[in-house]
């Protein structure tokens, strides 16, 4: 599609949270706010000229490499939220986007995320083929205190479960989608801890992407100054960080 009349350099979508997108204490699942952030930053760059199917037509796609979210408080079912988003710079390879969640008129959630253009043909990255000069740029506009980090992949780990990749756990592009990850590795944390909203910040690393039928471990750490780490790895390569502040 073509650039939007309505696209402006900062976009806000209110959203409703239902009870599907809800945990058993009623608010919104960790889960659900990375997918809400993903889905505005979607809409954003949809409006902005840079769809999906405009990045295929030169065999490309935005990919999530890095997210940083910062929750001060989730939001329960049946309220209401606006859910901000803005690009901090875009190099031709990489973009910075900032992405906040917003209740009463306060921030409550914010992400900082790095992606990456890659050709899906090639598996590499790539320089973006679309035209990018109309995007405005806000590099000193920041939704998190800290910006998205490196995990540590050399933490002390045990390997919790086994798991093979579903036809559920797929998205258009047919590797497995970005919120999964974090839902595998949330079902092993203590459950007082997600009852109680006890993650105060998560820090996810794409570092490859998983198919259809791949089999992989989940590992864990024990409790290492207030943060757990996991990681989900293939054949003992890790493709999937996760570092949890508590």
């Amino acid at each position: 599609m073509p650039i939007s009349s309505e696209f402006q350099s900062i976009y806000t979508k209110k959203w409703e949270i239902f009870i599907s997108q809800c945990s058993t204490n009623s608010s919104l699942r960790y889960t659900e706010l990375s997918n809400l952030f993903q889905l505005t930053a979607a809409k954003h760059s949809d409006l902005g000229g840079m769809s999906y199917f405009e990045m295929q037509e030169n065999n490309q796609a935005w990919v999530l490499s890095r997210m940083r979210l910062e929750i001060e408080h989730l939001p329960l079912w049946h309220e209401e939220v606006e859910v901000k988003t803005w690009i901090e710079s875009l190099d031709g390879v990489r973009s910075v986007r900032n992405i906040q969640m917003i209740q009463d008129g306060k921030p409550i959630a914010g992400a900082s995320s790095l992606w990456v253009v890659l050709n899906t043909e090639k598996k590499r990255p790539d320089g973006i083929a679309i035209n990018h000069d109309h995007l405005t740029k806000h590099p000193d506009l920041k939704a998190t205190q800290k910006d998205y980090d490196r995990v540590d992949l050399n933490i002390k780990t045990k390997k919790i479960a086994d798991y093979k990749v579903k036809y559920s756990d797929l998205d258009i592009v047919k590797h497995v989608n970005n919120v999964k990850y974090l839902e595998w590795c949330l079902d092993y944390i203590p459950v007082e801890i997600l009852e109680n909203n006890g993650i105060k910040a998560l820090d996810l690393n794409y570092l490859n992407e998983l198919n259809y039928q791949d089999e992989v471990s989940i590992e864990i750490s024990e409790i290492i100054e207030n943060s757990i780490y996991l990681y989900i790895k293939k054949d003992e390569k890790i493709y999937f960080a996760l570092k949890i502040e508590i």
